[in-house]
């Protein structure tokens, strides 16, 4: 003998049955869909470079302020014979000190 559950259903499934919702979501348009993520990129990426250049500048100027205490003619002299600029070049003019730029 069967026993007769509501809405024909057996006990586990009727609890889920009761519970279930459809929801509706909003969906996007295509051109939406398309140029919202392009935006969102662009922008962290904006945010990122900026950020990154703030923090390099900053650090620039700090690094000019200690080195612009120490530049003495006697400190500039020393550099130039260890760094042996008349025979290398001034390592402050290579391509690869781009950072130094301004």
């Amino acid at each position: 003998m069967a026993i007769a559950h509501p809405q024909g259903l057996r006990p586990h499934m009727h609890a889920a049955a009761t519970r279930a919702t459809v929801t509706a979501v909003p969906k996007l348009g295509p051109v939406s869909s398309r140029i919202l993520p392009s935006i969102v990129v662009l922008g962290a990426a904006y945010t990122v470079g900026s950020y990154v250049k703030s923090q390099l500048t900053r650090e620039s100027s700090a690094m000019d302020r200690i080195f612009s205490q120490q530049n003495t003619p006697e400190v500039e002299q020393a550099r130039k014979k260890a760094l042996q600029v008349e025979t290398y070049g001034d390592p402050r003019n290579s391509l690869l000190n781009f950072l130094g730029w301004s």
